[in-house]
């Protein structure tokens, strides 16, 4: 029996991820890997976000990453391996998200009491995840706590975001919806990633695209005009709370009170990141 109010997992998961997940849309993690040989963006996010698995292939990051078409990550990995080791990919990984938080946040938040709380907060929710079935977060985990209390938020944030997304995976497979249906499905939604951006990092064409929302037409989840049908609102609420029930322990661990501040705190910093610019304006929607 959950002693959380309803949804409050989810609320605390939608303002801690953004910290992590600005990252892949910054120009820090570009030049960050240009200065070590990389630069290539679409390389620097598979290394940056690989490299806490080891020197893997292209075939675990497109089971691991699931929405990624794979001859896109066959296009780089394992060959950025051989511009740098993933030793020097986590080092070029920590200096990008040093710089960016520095740029989106603030050196007064960066010192404040706050930041240091919300990481103490976070890193003691990731204390209740568990490894089997979680690759992404396990791979992370094995990794050492940074000192400074921003980048141990970040890192936080990061096995938070890695846990619920391995958790995400098994709820999408369990609903029989391929990646691509996946993403789609998503943005049917009013709240996934625009095309334009799928289409732009994916690795996916606009007839792959267009293949795949007819697929979700002819399942029924789909009308005539890319929104979807009550049988796909249905699907999709019942994809996030299966994985709301599956990202359940850290949350609970936390406890009521832990959630809510934690949830505060990180609305903030996320406000305050959002308004630095951290995201594109046409990141999210359905067009």
């Amino acid at each position: 029996m959950t002693t959380l109010p309803e949804h409050a997992a989810r609320r605390c998961h939608a303002v801690v991820n953004p910290i992590h997940s600005a990252l892949y849309f910054s120009p820090d993690l570009g030049r960050e890997f240009a200065r070590v040989g990389l630069d290539d963006i679409n390389a620097a996010y598979f290394a940056a976000r690989s490299a806490p698995m080891g020197r893997v292939g292209a075939g675990i990051v497109t089971a691991t990453f699931h929405n990624f078409k794979h001859d896109l990550v066959a296009r780089h990995l394992p060959r950025v391996w051989d511009v740098l080791s993933p030793e020097d990919s986590l080092d070029a990984r920590l200096r990008a998200v040093d710089s960016l938080l520095r740029r989106l946040l603030g050196e007064e938040v960066l010192a404040s009491k706050e930041l240091a709380e919300a990481a103490e907060l976070a890193l003691r929710a990731t204390e209740a995840c568990t490894r089997p079935a979680r690759p992404l977060y396990s791979a992370n985990a094995d990794l050492p706590v940074p000192d400074a209390p921003h980048l141990a938020y970040w890192h936080a944030a990061t096995l938070l975001r890695e846990y619920r997304g391995d958790g995400h995976l098994t709820a999408l497979t369990h609903a029989g919806l391929d990646p691509l249906e996946s993403l789609a499905s998503h943005t049917a939604s009013g709240r996934g990633m625009s095309p334009k951006w799928i289409l732009a990092t994916r690795g996916w064409s606009a007839q792959e695209w267009e293949a795949a929302r007819e697929r979700l037409r002819g399942r029924g989840l789909m009308d005539g005009e890319g929104g979807l049908t009550e049988a796909g609102r249905e699907l999709r609420g019942a994809l996030e709370d299966e994985t709301d029930r599956l990202d359940r322990a850290p949350y609970e661990y936390l406890g009521a009170a832990g959630v809510l501040r934690l949830t505060a705190l990180a609305g903030g910093f996320a406000g305050v990141a959002r308004a630095a610019g951290a995201f594109p304006a046409d990141l999210i929607g359905r067009s």
